[in-house]
């Protein structure tokens, strides 16, 4: 399965979040650090906002959190979320439908990868391998702005 640009910049905005704990960070910070469209991550900030992944505080030294622990967001959750689930294959109007045994084997493969998914939180992400929380930190600003929380 390949993922869509958009769970891709989820993705990456949690890990990004992840990472900073509960300092809030910018759009325009978390978009130089990955090199995306401001525009793109802000539809992408909205979704992730509306479902709970983040939190957002307005004003001056507003920004985005997490919207709750980094251990309790599964990455097979999220993708439900930003792909939905729906089968791989599309079967209607086909000539074989109801007698092939292609979909039900589409249908487990698919089951497996979420199953996998659902094992990893955004918090593995981040601690999965020694030095990459410093390596995230080191792509965006690693020190609070003033009169941030």
């Amino acid at each position: 399965m390949q993922l869509t640009r958009y769970s891709d910049y989820a993705l990456r905005v949690l890990i990004y979040l992840a990472a900073r704990g509960d300092r809030l960070c910018a759009i325009s910070e978390i978009a130089a650090a990955y090199s995306i469209s401001q525009n793109h991550l802000m539809k992408v900030l909205h979704d992730l906002g509306k479902a709970g992944y983040v939190a957002s505080v307005r004003g001056r030294a507003g920004g985005y959190r997490l919207g709750r622990p980094a251990g309790t967001i599964r990455v097979g959750e999220l993708l439900r979320h930003t792909e939905g689930d729906d089968c791989l294959v599309g079967c209607e109007g086909c000539a074989l439908a109801g007698g092939c045994g292609v979909l039900p084997v589409l249908n487990e493969a698919m089951d497996a990868f979420f199953a996998v998914l659902d094992s990893y939180t955004v918090a593995d992400l981040v601690e999965r391998k020694p030095g990459f929380q410093r390596l995230i930190l080191s792509l965006g600003i690693a020190t609070p702005r003033a009169g941030a929380a």
